[in-house]
């Protein structure tokens, strides 16, 4: 994977990588795990699998958004946060990941391919 920072004010998020991890940090429990979550989100879900793989998150933490699969995420626990920039994931605001995923929307992102059974 290439390594890539947050982009710039104004331009478009659009960059080599495409595993992105928001700001959001909002306080719930999850699985008896009490903490400040954030989002990992990804325009290709096997980036989005792979790092979360890498992370040790197992895919049953992934959602399915129910309205739009560019919305598929995994909650993101603080401490995996930083991990994840490390790893590369692309850290950017929360109200940029909504312009992304408004424009992936846009772009006709496809649905992810289900699972084989």
């Amino acid at each position: 994977m290439e390594q890539a920072g947050p982009a710039a004010p104004g331009t478009t998020l659009g960059a080599p990588l495409t595993v992105y991890v928001d700001d959001w940090r909002q306080r719930a429990v999850i699985r008896d795990r009490e903490d400040r979550w954030s989002h990992l989100l990804a325009d290709d879900p096997d980036e989005l699998h792979a790092l979360a793989d890498r992370l040790g998150i197992p895919r049953r933490g992934f959602q399915r958004h129910r309205r739009s699969p560019v919305l598929n995420h995994y909650d993101l626990p603080e401490f995996l946060r930083q991990r994840a920039i490390e790893l590369g994931a692309v850290p950017v605001t929360w109200r940029e990941m909504g312009r992304l995923t408004r424009e992936w929307r846009r772009a006709g992102v496809p649905p992810e391919r289900p699972d084989p059974p």
